[in-house]
């Protein structure tokens, strides 16, 4: 079933869903997972993206979204301009993903503390993203739904833990998604809830003892 968004499409500045709001988002999620103000970007574009990211304000729409902008705000068109005084350094590479969606870009984020991000996403049509990798994980994560983050070693237990202190807090887990890049190692938790999460949750949350970090995304 379609809802009046699909229909319609989002509130925007731009003449493109997928090459503005979307693009938009792209640009504020790997902000949003930097989870500080970035001073440095470094920008692959895939595709379409690759090829009229100029001319269809791509590049201004996804440090647009860097900056924190929303897809509806009028200062999308100087965004760069914008950058440059908020001391953002930023570059755009066109590269070639093999496999990769048309609307792809790998966003590359340093942080004020030195703090680092890098995500591949996909702007899939009608300002709707598809986050596909964070700092190496494979993830899936839509923006739709407030997040809690977790990076956490990959031992029996842990899982239950974190999900057991949302449940005591009646927080409903919409989807949920767990990445690894070797058995026992390092994994990557992402749980999409129904409601926004209070950060006394997360801080429980990163009290877990196998849990490195906690963090959580607004939806957006």
């Amino acid at each position: 079933m379609r809802g009046v968004f699909d229909i319609v499409g989002p509130v925007m500045i731009g003449p493109s869903s997928s090459h503005t709001a979307g693009a938009v988002r792209l640009g504020l999620m790997a902000g949003k997972i930097l989870g500080e103000k970035a001073v440095k970007a470094e920008i692959n574009l895939h595709g379409s993206f690759a090829q009229t990211y100029r001319g269809h304000g791509t590049d201004k729409a996804i440090i647009a979204g860097v900056l924190g902008f929303l897809p509806d705000d009028e200062r999308i068109r100087d965004a760069l301009i914008l950058a440059k005084r908020e001391g953002l350094d930023y570059s755009f590479q066109p590269v070639n993903l093999d496999g990769a969606h048309p609307n792809t870009a790998v966003i590359y984020l340093i942080g004020v503390t030195g703090r680092v991000a890098r995500i591949r996403g996909a702007s899939i049509g009608g300002g709707n993203i598809l986050i596909s990798n964070i700092n190496g994980y494979e993830v899936e994560l839509t923006g739709q739904y407030p997040a809690l983050i977790t990076i956490h070693r990959d031992k029996p237990g842990v899982i239950t833990q974190v999900t057991n202190i949302l449940s005591r807090y009646e927080m409903n887990i919409a989807f949920m998604h767990v990445s690894r890049q070797n058995r026992g190692e390092t994994a990557m938790m992402i749980i999409e809830l129904d409601d926004v999460l209070p950060e006394d949750v997360v801080e429980e949350c990163r009290q877990v003892y196998e849990v490195e970090n906690a963090f959580h995304i607004p939806a957006i």
